[in-house]
């Protein structure tokens, strides 16, 4: 069996990560030529082309293997750190910068409870990278072999993963008094919800599609949508007057109580099961990061059966 230069993988993955050829060599530290030399050598060693020159550069099947591998190296190396950390203490830790433990998240989960479970891990000197995407895509990063875990929607383990419950994040649709008094007085129905506009992360983000379907018994539904894509900025949009937003229960309670927000169908939440996915290896990194996620989920989300 072949063994892979772990120089020329890590070159493979900064390409990929970085997006070119030029970021890669700057991350690395090298010129860009010593970038092209390695992964030719690494191509030919492998008998396959590994990127396709694309805008943005992607990595082919073969590519994406040996991605995955390179990561799963991290992994090994960041557990072989945190072993060494335990018995000398004192000795200077952390991994390398272009060695990071890569993972995918859902921008609600960010801004409300996630951040709080990776707190210590971090302050352990975890190299840490949280890629953001909608929570039925997330998955996506980690089928490629970009992410080592997942926070998604999706309850299916991935063949090699293992998947673990969270918990539900409750939505609910809120506005600005003054927006709720002008557009909505009455609060929204199933005869006025056209009538006005609603955040969005993005293209992809259905929640408030999902929201008012579900609110209204509605099979299909058509709204005018606003993108903002943070969910921090969609909560001072829906503040500045700007739409209707669907967000998360944790993140707007407080304006709720204090009268700055305004729920415009109350008693009516949007329940969305998170799931956290990730390599089914044994390593004390992974390990870490599920019951970091699992324990801070517990407190956060609602609990749901099966």
């Amino acid at each position: 069996m072949s063994s892979y230069d772990p120089a020329a993988l890590e070159c493979l993955a900064a390409i990929v990560e970085e997006g070119g050829f030029e970021r890669a060599a700057q991350r690395l530290n090298v010129t860009q030529s010593a970038v092209s030399q390695r992964l030719r050598a690494l191509e030919a060693q492998v008998g396959s082309v590994l990127i396709v020159r694309s805008r943005p550069l992607r990595p082919t099947s073969a590519g994406q293997l040996l991605l995955k591998h390179t990561k799963q190296l991290r992994l090994l190396r960041a557990d072989l750190e945190r072993d060494l950390q335990e018995l000398a203490p004192s000795a200077p830790g952390g991994g390398r910068e272009d060695e990071r433990i890569s993972i995918a998240i859902n921008a609600d989960s960010i801004a409300t409870w996630a951040l709080d479970a990776l707190h210590d891990l971090v302050h352990q000197r975890l190299p840490l990278e949280i890629i953001v995407d909608d929570q039925d895509f997330t998955q996506e990063w980690l089928r490629s072999g970009q992410v080592l875990g997942c926070v998604t929607t999706l309850k299916q383990a991935l063949r090699g993963c293992k998947m673990v419950p969270l918990g539900a994040m409750r939505y609910v649709a809120v506005a600005s008094p003054t927006f709720a008094q002008k557009h909505l007085p009455g609060g929204l129905t199933a005869h006025n919800f056209r009538t006005v506009p609603y955040l969005s992360f993005n293209r992809k983000d259905d929640m408030a599609v999902e929201f008012v379907a579900r609110a209204f018994g509605l099979k299909r539904v058509a709204l005018n949508h606003l993108f903002v894509p943070s969910s921090e900025g969609q909560m001072r949009a829906v503040a500045a007057g700007w739409a209707v937003g669907v967000l998360p229960e944790l993140l707007v309670r407080d304006k709720l109580a204090d009268g700055s927000l305004v729920d415009m169908v109350p008693g009516q939440v949007l329940p969305i099961q998170l799931y956290w996915h990730c390599w089914n290896l044994e390593s004390e990194v992974l390990d870490a990061l599920t019951l970091a996620l699992t324990d801070t989920a517990a407190q956060s989300l609602v609990a749901t059966r099966g």
